[in-house]
């Protein structure tokens, strides 16, 4: 069986544990199809994986694979399979059971994948920068549109405006018609405006009594749900993609118990994207409504320095990895 290069870690830790190392490559099985894939992003959920925060369900089975979404291009068609094309630009997702066990990992020259866990990627978009907006863009369009039920001239609030998804949240509320305020850093404020905010606030420096009330919070980084949740107008919705990992149990907790609350409970949900999701986020992309940001784009055997750089925090739009571009396995 022939291989591939990827990113491996061989026990949990700190982001120096990844490195780049050859594994078996896959083959499309039956109702499977082979991509070669160009550009993987870097998420949030991967850092605590890594760490071993999650080891109870991972397990210690090493070397274990990273990275979720990807953008790249069909290489094979399995057994059975009639489409996509060979050739046909694509992005999506590696099955989260696959990610967490440590099976699989879109850090890597190829993924097998079933057709419902890709779509066609925008037109003319670059691969390797196509690979920032997979899960952040589907997550931003499924707390929007289906969650929320963003509707125009409504107020939003982002929280965490600046990073992975509030960065996809600003571009998608504005094209949905809303007033977007942005809650970023002070050095990010500019960038928040430039993305589509009509005003943008330094977290630090203004507190949420100071901002008004909103038809709907987007909060992205899971702590002090309670007071956001106190600036909702009647009829307010609020949905929150994060938990504060330094006290999880109280903040699930109180998400569960908003549920009182009726119309005005906190809704969350776990992103499982599939291909009507990813078909969604490319029309977005190819109206202009959605555009990819690109904080870094790292080497794949500089996988670890992909890490470390989002945990440093501060991110402005996503990191990616480049595994391969058209010319061959990138330098």
């Amino acid at each position: 069986m022939s291989e591939m290069r990827a990113a491996l870690y061989d026990r949990y830790g700190p982001p120096e544990v990844l490195h780049e190392g050859t594994v078996p490559a896959p083959v499309a099985g039956p109702g499977e199809l082979l991509v070669r894939v160009h550009g993987a992003g870097v998420n949030g959920g991967e850092l605590p994986m890594r760490a071993g925060k999650l080891a109870a369900l991972g397990g210690r089975n090493f070397p274990k694979r990273t990275g979720v979404d990807f953008a790249g291009e069909v290489a094979a068609l399995g057994p059975g399979l009639t489409g996509p094309a060979v050739g046909a630009r694509v992005w999506g997702a590696v099955p989260r059971s696959r990610i967490l066990r440590g099976r699989s990992g879109s850090a890597a020259e190829y993924v097998a994948v079933r057709p419902r866990q890709v779509a066609l990627a925008p037109a003319g978009t670059d691969l390797v920068r196509a690979a920032a907006l997979p899960i952040v863009g589907t997550t931003a369009v499924t707390a929007l549109r289906d969650k929320a039920r963003l509707r125009p001239g409504e107020r939003l609030l982002v929280r965490g405006a600046s990073g992975g998804v509030g960065h996809v949240a600003v571009q998608l509320g504005r094209a949905l018609g809303a007033r977007v305020t942005a809650l970023t850093g002070a050095g990010n404020l500019d960038f928040a405006r430039e993305l589509g905010a009509d005003e943008a606030y330094d977290y630090r420096t203004t507190g949420p009594d100071e901002l008004g009330t909103f038809d709907v919070v987007l909060d992205t980084v899971g702590k002090d749900l309670r007071a956001y949740r106190a600036l909702l107008a009647p009829g307010g919705r609020m949905v929150a993609i994060a938990f504060d990992p330094g006290r999880p149990v109280p903040a699930i907790g109180y998400v569960l118990g908003s549920a009182v609350f009726g119309s005005r409970r906190i809704r969350a949900f776990s992103g499982n994207p599939l291909h009507q999701d990813f078909a969604d986020l490319t029309g977005y992309v190819e109206s202009g409504a959605v555009r990819p940001v690109v904080a870094a784009v790292h080497p794949l055997a500089e996988i670890a320095a992909a890490h470390r750089a989002l945990e440093g925090g501060g991110v402005r739009g996503k990191h990616v990895v480049q595994v391969v571009s058209p010319s061959g396995p990138a330098s």
